[in-house]
């Protein structure tokens, strides 16, 4: 009897190393596939530490598993996608005075892009990768649902991937806890200390952000006003990319009291200053959606709403309008909300879809 074939994302991490592990016991004909979004690494090490320190994916390591579990491994180069869609829309977004979030747009547009086309190109039957959400069965229809561990969850990253996809995608550790899934690397006899996760931006490695977009966009430096809401000008600022919406520190002023970011204005290039209760909104328009059920766009539907990766889903309706954009007016004020950033719907642990937050 033919294996089934899978086309597994190996990053060289503990959680797509354990979820090819898991799909080689399943029966599965796996296929390992590195791709390869940043630079370059040294050949010659077994197990690199340059894409430790620098990115979320590791050759090396990869390598190094793949040859343990017996499987083919290869790197697909996706420098060129991953330059123009996600880096370069990161610059674009801060120029522009938003926060785009990288891991979404490299989902969306790279890595679960890449691996679905190679797949298809090959005649595979699936595509599997290491992340924390689970493919479930909704009235014989497959819908992508959050992970078992709620500390782990990576539904809000995954939120734009095409629900054409779906039928084809596997998460093997979504329904694992992660200390299941470090004790399963131990039991591999895979290297624990190497496979450390990255928790940063995979292509800002030195410093921060801010240190990333003086040097790839010397432009960002452009000094305007820090003004309040009546547009007193309140000091200079270096440039509205380096500011966000609740940010406090580094902005050296002093007024007696804490300043805020509350939202930077492109057109007149300044950024409006204020007391931490003006950072709170009820509402908010999202745009450039995609959504897994159609229905959102007919009638107003309640939904639980994460606006940032690391906050709780709140209570929320979402209300269709006319230009096919969803009102999302929250039943509990919302701090800080950032343009650029995903808004992402949930019924329970259902993801309906999501989108991108635009500026009040």
């Amino acid at each position: 009897m033919t294996k089934p074939t899978v086309v597994l994302g190996m990053s060289g991490g503990v959680d797509s190393s354990v979820a090819a592990a898991i799909l080689v016991e399943q029966g599965f004909d796996v296929h390992g596939v590195t791709l390869q979004v940043w630079e370059p690494e040294d050949e010659s090490a077994a197990v690199s530490k340059r894409w430790q320190e620098r990115g979320c994916c590791k050759v090396g390591l990869a390598r190094y598993v793949a040859k343990q579990l017996g499987i083919p491994h290869e790197v697909i180069d996706t420098r060129a996608p991953f330059q123009t869609g996600v880096i370069d829309d990161f610059l674009t977004g801060y120029l522009a005075g938003t926060t785009p979030n990288p891991c979404v747009r490299c989902n969306e547009r790279v890595k679960l892009r890449s691996l679905y086309h190679l797949a298809e190109e090959r005649g595979a039957d699936f595509v599997a990768t290491g992340h924390y959400a689970r493919i479930m069965d909704r009235n014989g229809r497959p819908s992508l649902h959050r992970a078992c561990d709620p500390r782990k969850d990576q539904s809000y990253f995954l939120y734009r991937l095409s629900p054409d996809w779906l039928p084809k995608l596997l998460f093997p550790v979504g329904a694992m806890q992660k200390a299941e899934v470090w004790a399963r690397a131990e039991a591999l006899d895979l290297p624990a200390e190497e496979l450390k996760e990255s928790q940063e931006i995979c292509f800002v490695s030195q410093g921060d952000y801010r240190t990333f977009l003086e040097t790839e966009a010397p432009e960002s430096k452009r000094p305007g006003n820090f003004v309040d809401h009546d547009g007193n000008v309140l000091g200079r600022h270096e440039g509205i990319a380096y500011y966000t919406p609740g940010q406090r520190r580094g902005l050296g002023i002093a007024m007696g009291q804490r300043l805020y970011v509350q939202r930077v204005v492109p057109e007149t290039q300044t950024v409006v200053l204020g007391s931490e209760e003006n950072l709170f909104a009820s509402d908010c328009t999202v745009t450039d959606l995609n959504l897994f059920d159609a229905s959102l766009l007919a009638a107003p539907v309640q939904a639980d709403v994460k606006v940032r990766y690391a906050t709780p889903a709140t209570p929320a309706t979402l209300q269709p309008q006319p230009d096919e954009t969803l009102q999302i007016r929250f039943l509990t004020p919302q701090r800080a909300l950032s343009p650029g950033q995903s808004a992402v719907f949930y019924d329970g642990d259902r993801v309906l879809g999501g989108g991108i937050i635009q500026p009040q």
